[in-house]
Order: C-alpha cells, then sequence, then structure tokens
C-alpha cells in the first residue's frame, strides 16, 4: 500500500480531494490532505506574510512530524509550485513528484511566470482585505474553466473556495538543488482541455511513460474522482 499526500492549489483546501481520498483509503492506501495556510478550513489563518514558502513549509512539516516516507506527493494547479519547493527541502522523503493538471515551474519561476495571462487576468478582478491582496474569490470564479458543470459540484465547492493571497502567486520558487529535484522520479495527468497534443510525447518521455490525459476540465480531482484515484493506484503498482 502507497502513502499519497494531496496538495491542492489555489482557492481550494484539503476538502476537494475527498472523493479520491475515500476511494484510496478504501483500498487500503494512506492518504493525507493538508490545506494550506489561509485557506479553507484555515482561513482564519490568512495575514499579509502568506506566500509560497509559507505553503511549501506547511508540506515539509506534515511530512516530518508524520514521519513520511516513500510518498506520492501530489499537486494539483498551484499545488505543483508547493509540491516542487517541497521536493527541494525533503527530497529523501519523496518517491514520486505527481502534477495534477498542475504548474511545473523551473528554479527562479512564480506561477506568473508560468501561467501569466491566467494570473493577470485572476489579480484584475482583485481585491485587498485587511492589508492582503487576494484573488480568487469565490463569487467571482469561472467554474467553467474548473470543468465543473454538475449543478451539485458547483453548489458544494462555492461553499467551500476561500481567496488566496495573490503574493503566493508572484513570489519566485528558489530551489537549491534542482537537479536533485528533477531527478526524483514524476509523474504527469494533464486534462485534455488544458494540455496541447504536441506536447503530450515529450512529456511522456521525460517522465518515462508516466503520463496520463484526462478527458475533464481543471479540477479533475472532483470532476473524475473514480479515474483519478485509478491513475494514482496504477501508479503506485508501477
Amino acid at each position: 500500500m502507497a502513502t499519497f499526500v494531496l496538495v491542492h492549489g489555489g482557492g481550494h483546501g484539503g476538502w476537494c480531494y475527498q472523493p479520491v481520498a475515500r476511494l484510496l483509503r478504501a483500498s487500503g492506501h494512506e492518504v493525507y490532505t493538508p490545506t494550506l495556510t489561509g485557506l479553507g478550513e484555515r482561513e482564519h489563518l490568512l495575514n499579509p506574510s502568506i506566500n509560497l514558502d509559507t505553503h511549501i513549509t506547511d508540506v515539509v512539516k506534515l511530512l516530518q512530524f508524520e514521519d513520511l516516507q516513500d510518498v506520492y506527493l501530489v499537486g494539483h494547479s498551484y499545488g505543483g509550485m508547493v509540491i516542487t519547493g517541497v521536493a527541494d527541502r525533503a527530497p529523501e522523503r519523496i518517491g514520486n513528484l505527481v502534477y495534477l493538471d498542475a504548474a511545473f515551474p523551473s528554479n527562479g519561476q512564480s506561477l506568473v511566470d508560468v501561467a501569466g495571462e491566467m494570473m493577470a487576468a485572476s489579480r484584475a478582478r482583485g481585491r485587498i482585505v485587511d492589508g492582503v491582496e487576494l484573488v480568487l474569490f469565490p463569487d467571482d470564479l469561472p467554474y467553467g474553466y474548473f470543468g465543473v458543470t454538475d449543478p451539485a459540484q458547483i453548489e458544494w465547492m462555492a461553499a467551500r473556495l476561500t481567496p488566496h493571497p495573490f503574493a503566493c502567486f508572484e513570489q519566485k520558487l528558489v530551489l537549491q538543488d534542482e537537479a536533485r529535484v528533477r531527478a526524483l522520479p514524476q509523474s504527469f495527468i494533464v486534462c485534455a482541455e488544458n494540455m496541447p497534443e504536441e506536447y503530450h510525447d515529450a512529456l511522456r518521455e521525460m517522465c518515462q511513460g508516466r503520463f496520463w490525459v484526462v478527458d475533464t476540465g481543471h479540477d479533475l480531482m472532483i470532476t473524475e474522482a473514480e479515474k483519478v484515484a485509478g491513475i494514482f493506484e496504477e501508479l503506485a503498482s508501477m
């Protein structure tokens, strides 16, 4: 059985992995779904100092305090920034880095660098609340981009999504040993809507075939939970 740490993306929380986590646990896997500081049920901790480093530390501390080893560390969307930083700080605890339709940054890049047009659009709709520049307000989110069309799923998400500090998106990732991070096994699960086919072969070769395409929108852990859990199980059996 495998140990999975599932890191959410911007505006989400550990809650978004509930459907996938239930399926994995039913198969006997150990699953952690941390919520990053200032988001989800930790929204009361929101403050101006929260940035990408804060969220990297959140996950590193989980690995350390739970003494987790050989972890399948999954990052969705912005979570790709986070897991890449975690891999740099705690590479000895990671068995596989799994990018779930996620940012795949290089040293010195921010999410603004990786997804500039999208970040600019988010910032244009942002607001400053209590001295914190926030984006991704639940009342102004593109559920169509998330790929969520089921009214019940949209209602479930809308009650749980929270604004996200923009500082997390503009802080550049600093890796002390990028070569060691890239030497870790990596896997990619992408959405057909967001990844042009011309990139598939290059990614598949880079990760030695650990590459899957799911025909859905960005929030595939919600819209296609069974498929995502099945891919995680397949990955764990390799």
